[in-house]
C-alpha cells in the first residue's frame, strides 16, 4: 500500500527512532533509591552522574543497584518490589529492612544517588545501567574503598588506566562514582553470556 501524499510519488520512510527511555511510568519506585533502612547509624551514600561520550550529562538514565548485605545475605527482602495492595508501598520495603536491591532514576543533570550499607563477601555493588540510545542494558560493578578491593579478580586482571573507573572515591560516609557510557575514560562494562 501507497500512503497518499497529494501526488503520485510514495512518501520516504520516516528515520528511525531510538528507543525508549519509557522508565517514568512504572520502573522508578518509592524508595528505590534506599537500599538501607531509613536512619541506620552504618548508612552509606554512594551518588554520581551518568555521561555520554561526549561529556554531557544523561537526564533520562535508570540505575539498578544488587548487592548482599552487611552480613553477606545475597537474598535480600523478599517481596521488596511487590505492592502492597492496602498500603501502596513495596512490602519488603518497610524503613527496617535491607533490600539488597535499588532502583534510581537520574535527574535532569545525570545526577543519581542510593543510601546502602557496606556489602560483605564482595568489595563492591553491582549496577545495571538503561539509558537512551541503548539497546541492550550495560552491567558494571562500583567497587568501594577498602581491604579486599585490590584482591577481587576482575579489578586486578584490568590495567590501571582501566581499573580506575570502577573506583568508587570518597570518605567513609559518602562516595562519588560517575558512570561514562562511551569515550576515553569509559566505564568498564562487563558481557555476561
Amino acid at each position: 500500500m501507497t500512503p497518499r501524499t497529494g501526488t503520485s510519488t510514495p512518501a520516504a520512510p520516516t528515520p528511525a527512532q531510538t528507543v525508549g527511555p519509557f522508565y517514568g511510568y512504572a520502573l522508578p519506585f518509592p524508595g528505590g533509591p534506599d537500599l538501607a533502612p531509613a536512619g541506620h547509624p552504618d548508612t552509606l551514600t554512594v551518588h554520581g552522574h551518568v555521561y555520554d561520550g561526549a561529556g554531557a550529562p544523561v537526564p533520562d538514565a535508570l540505575l539498578e543497584i544488587w548487592q548482599p548485605g552487611p552480613d553477606g545475605d545475597r537474598a535480600g527482602a523478599p517481596g521488596s518490589l511487590r505492592k502492597d495492595p492496602v498500603t501502596g508501598g513495596h512490602a519488603g520495603r518497610d524503613g527496617v529492612t535491607f533490600t539488597g536491591f535499588g532502583r534510581v532514576a537520574t535527574d535532569a543533570d545525570g545526577r543519581w544517588a542510593i543510601r546502602t550499607l557496606r556489602p560483605a563477601g564482595a568489595p563492591y555493588l553491582s549496577v545495571c545501567v538503561f539509558a537512551r540510545g541503548l539497546l541492550h542494558h550495560l552491567f558494571t560493578r562500583i567497587y568501594l574503598p577498602g581491604p579486599d578491593t585490590d584482591a577481587d579478580p576482575l579489578l586486578a586482571s584490568l590495567p590501571a588506566d582501566r581499573r580506575r573507573t570502577l573506583l568508587a572515591a570518597g570518605n567513609a560516609r559518602t562516595l562519588r562514582f560517575d558512570i561514562r557510557l562511551q569515550g576515553p575514560e569509559e566505564t568498564v562494562f562487563l558481557d555476561f553470556h
